[in-house]
């Protein structure tokens, strides 16, 4: 079986596809915006690693969506709902955790079917 990586750095690869499964890296936005902005942004990343892998996001399976404060579920939730395509919404946990910088306030990690 193939394991095939994307964007590969020193410490992680952005996407690895195996078995038919592509496993994103956690995806952030542009620190220093507001959620709604950062998470515009990180789903648009995410956008883009999916198609890198050869699939889309009505082929995800799972995300989890880390907030840096709970209190912006809402704000996060209005740009997930318009993203996400309706009758494809993944199974999905979102949880409050400090990110890897103050500056970010949310953080996207999907799994999809390719």
């Amino acid at each position: 079986m193939s394991i095939t990586r994307y964007e590969v750095g020193p410490r992680m690869s952005q996407a690895v596809v195996h078995n038919g499964i592509a496993y994103l890296a956690g995806q952030v936005g542009e620190a220093g915006h507001d959620v709604a902005t950062q998470t515009a942004q990180a789903l648009a990343e995410v956008d883009r690693l999916l198609a890198l892998a050869g699939t889309d996001k009505t082929k995800i399976l799972t995300a989890q969506i880390w907030l840096a404060d709970i209190a912006d579920f809402a704000k996060m939730n209005a740009v997930w709902d318009k993203w996400v395509p309706a009758g494809h919404t993944p199974a999905r946990a979102t949880g409050e955790s400090k990110l890897a910088a103050p500056e970010y306030l949310v953080e996207v990690i999907v799994v999809a079917a390719i």
